[in-house]
């Protein structure tokens, strides 16, 4: 899950980035409204979490665009007016949720995990394929009954190969859904990542490689005997 930090206070905006990170999520950071504007004319975000005040561009603006723009980005917004009219005019807008400052982390957390879902295609519950089981709300994962540990990305690459269910997924796009906007597009951090996460699930390899394509989760028949 991606997702686009506006906040123009930088040790907040650098606060929710961290905390983002933790959680998963692949996080970039805008200082003003134009920045904003810019950065989602080019990444797909799930999730904009969206300071009202912004400089140069308001983020009324801001949250305008993205709502009436394509795609399914869910907005939510944040502002120091805690007053009831203030968060009326903030959905009004077309924000999807309203938080006022100052917030508990944790809070802003669950509030974007639960955007993020709504952002995409619900996420089953579980998802299992050739042995592996992968339960979203826990972030837990198994392959064959043995619990398997992994990092933010290589959970991130997983899910992804998991949703795509057989299909396959190119670089590109798993670049754009599991890192930020500073990844280098000719690195090869998206194959050392796949080596790291080939090597926990075990053998047989249940990742495919297809040349000139992507990657693809295997069906079950293809590494069962």
């Amino acid at each position: 899950m991606r997702v686009l930090v506006v906040e123009d206070e930088a040790r907040l905006a650098d606060v929710v980035q961290e905390m983002l990170e933790r959680e998963g999520f692949a996080v970039d950071v805008a200082r003003d409204g134009r920045a904003a504007l810019d950065r989602v004319t080019v990444h797909a975000y799930d999730v904009v979490v969206l300071d009202r005040d912004l400089p140069v561009v308001h983020g009324d603006d801001v949250c305008r665009e993205i709502v009436e723009g394509p795609g399914s980005t869910r907005v939510l917004m944040l502002t120091a007016a805690s007053a009831v009219r203030a968060r009326v005019e903030g959905l009004a807008l077309g924000a999807d949720d309203y938080l006022p400052k100052p917030f508990a982390l944790a809070e802003l957390a669950a509030r974007v995990h639960a955007l993020a879902r709504r952002s995409r295609a619900p996420v089953p519950p579980v998802m299992e394929r050739a042995g592996i089981r992968v339960e979203p709300m826990t972030r837990a994962v198994s392959r064959d009954g043995r619990a398997v540990a992994l990092t933010p990305k290589e959970y991130g690459l997983l899910v992804e190969l998991m949703r795509a269910e057989g299909a396959v997924v190119s670089v590109e796009q798993l670049l754009e859904r599991a890192w930020d906007e500073n990844v280098d597009p000719f690195t090869n951090t998206v194959r050392m990542t796949l080596m790291k996460l080939r090597r926990k699930l075990g053998e047989p390899s249940v990742i495919h490689t297809v040349p000139g394509a992507g990657y693809r989760i295997a069906a079950d028949s293809a590494v069962r005997p």
